[in-house]
């Protein structure tokens, strides 16, 4: 996908793209290829496939689920390089961001990206997942929650539930596996106290490989015991 075919799928789907926008996804990419040599971000790093595979891809959230309320507080888990969260708030800019990683090396690529991007409303979090979910700094705090190619549907919700405020949403990104992950993930999702509200399936243009939105709804409050230690809902995930 080049730029002008990213602009056009976006304009197709009613976003039109600011000429800050625009520079900012190009120093977005300038940024990914420059400090991929140093730390491993991601596999992709050709122009084209960067723009389909990385922001399109991460974008494509605003047509199937929108993100309409303006001031969502939205929690990206396992973000990586930055996907879906940094797309999503450069093309929506009031969005208040939480950004939690793992790797302390990619959070310090996220910090940097954010002061040349000149995005603020952003923060990016130093922990595992499971310790988010049990710090009250970040406990059922965000209206939405989301991860992209981090795990397992089942263990996925172990990790963003308990970080879903009651009434908010999880919205997982998955492939073509995912009728299969929502339903090896259905005791997990009950469990957690949540319920599946529903799915967008889409394909990405070009190469029309399957993508899927499955749009998960908190409507209790998720047991204290959850998220376990660190480690346990990828070993012995609730299935």
């Amino acid at each position: 996908m080049t730029v002008d075919e990213f602009i056009q799928a976006l304009a197709e789907q009613g976003i039109e793209l600011t000429e800050q926008q625009l520079t900012q996804f190009e120093d977005y990419y300038r940024l990914l290829v420059e400090w991929n040599q140093k730390i491993n971000l991601t596999a992709i790093t050709d122009k084209e496939e960067v723009y389909l595979k990385h922001f399109y891809d991460s974008l494509m959230m605003l047509w199937l689920n929108p993100l309409d309320n303006y001031q969502i507080k939205l929690c990206d888990v396992g973000s990586g390089a930055g996907f879906p969260s940094i797309p999503l708030k450069i093309v929506k800019p009031e969005l208040d961001v939480t950004i939690i990683d793992s790797l302390n090396k990619r959070i310090n690529f996220l910090n940097l990206l954010v002061a040349e991007l000149g995005l603020t409303g952003v923060q990016a979090i130093h922990a595992r997942a499971e310790e988010a979910g049990q710090d009250p700094l970040y406990r059922a705090q965000f209206d939405v929650t989301t991860a992209r190619a981090v795990a397992p549907l089942n263990v996925l919700c172990e990790f963003c539930l308990p970080l879903t405020k009651k009434g908010g949403y999880f919205l997982a990104m998955k492939g073509q596996k995912a009728n299969q992950e929502v339903a090896e993930a259905q005791k997990a999702i009950t469990t957690l106290g949540a319920k599946i509200e529903g799915q967008k399936d889409a394909q990405l243009p070009g190469e029309e490989s399957d993508r899927s939105i499955v749009i998960i709804k908190k409507t209790l409050d998720t047991p204290n015991k959850y998220p376990r230690k660190a480690g346990k809902p990828l070993k012995q995930p609730i299935i």
